[in-house]
């Protein structure tokens, strides 16, 4: 959703109103600090703490004891969070500016809630009146359509289609697959390193069926025989070239007349 404060306000009052915590992620260092004093302006009552990498050791500790013993109730925090973390009293969670940020990355901030038997819930919020360029949507998309347990795969699979698989056999790491598909582009890799190694590349026959979504029943009134008429289904089915058709159609004429003009043999 687009960034609102009072959602905001509302998302951190309903889980401290049942003893709950909140992550806040905004991912940069420079006014870290002036966004964690936006927070405190928004929820007075509160206990507002931000934290990011280039702290001190010692110092970033005792900021993550002190919200593991529950004495911090909102902390602001760069994706530092992403792994690693298990606290089971931590479920609500806030990203700022999600649309910045990788489709994995984004699954692993939200896997830092929902720790235990209460329900969570992770905000993904963009700056308002923002245009979103369209890998951004599609990864919003993505986060927001695999919620249930085991999805990981999923969005490995969904991110690999919006970023590309990258071109394995090069020093370019870019490229997308999406115009031909995960299994033919592995395929198509696989023939390509076997033609390298001087190996032979076999030659692959397809079957194809096309599916009509018309009526091709034969009418009980052009052919009243079934045993002849399950007779013409099947060398109607097994019909390859179009000379094989119009033998069929003339055979047919000559046998029972005209066939009927809503019965289309051609399919």
């Amino acid at each position: 959703m687009e960034y609102n404060e009072e959602m905001v306000r509302e998302a951190i009052n309903r889980e401290l109103a049942r003893n709950g915590q909140v992550y806040y992620v905004y991912n940069r260092v420079t006014d870290i600090d002036e966004v964690a004093g936006r927070i405190q302006a928004l929820v007075p009552d509160a206990v507002v703490t931000f934290a990011h990498g280039q702290m001190r050791e010692h110092e970033l500790e005792r900021i993550m004891a002190d919200f593991i013993n529950g004495e911090i109730d909102v902390l602001v925090s760069t994706t530092i969070i992403e792994t690693g973390l298990d606290i089971s009293n931590a479920n609500t969670m806030i990203i700022h500016d999600a649309d910045r940020m990788g489709l994995s990355q984004l699954y692993q901030l939200r896997g830092r809630v929902g720790r235990s038997n209460r329900t969570s819930y992770a905000f993904l919020m963009y700056r308002r009146d923002k245009l979103l360029r369209e890998e951004a949507e599609k990864r919003l998309q993505a986060i927001r359509e695999f919620t249930e347990l085991g999805s990981g795969i999923k969005i490995a699979m969904r991110d690999l289609e919006i970023r590309g698989a990258g071109n394995v056999l090069g020093s370019q790491q870019h490229g997308h697959m999406e115009a031909v598909g995960y299994d033919l582009y592995c395929k198509m890799l696989n023939d390509a390193v076997r033609a390298l190694k001087g190996g032979e590349v076999e030659d692959e026959s397809y079957e194809t069926a096309v599916e009509c979504d018309i009526d091709a029943y034969i009418p009980g009134s052009y052919i009243k025989n079934e045993y002849q008429k399950l007779d013409i289904y099947k060398r109607i089915s097994a019909i390859e070239t179009e000379d094989e058709y119009m033998d069929m159609q003339d055979e047919l004429m000559d046998r029972f007349g005209i066939y009927p003009g809503a019965w289309i043999i051609s399919c």
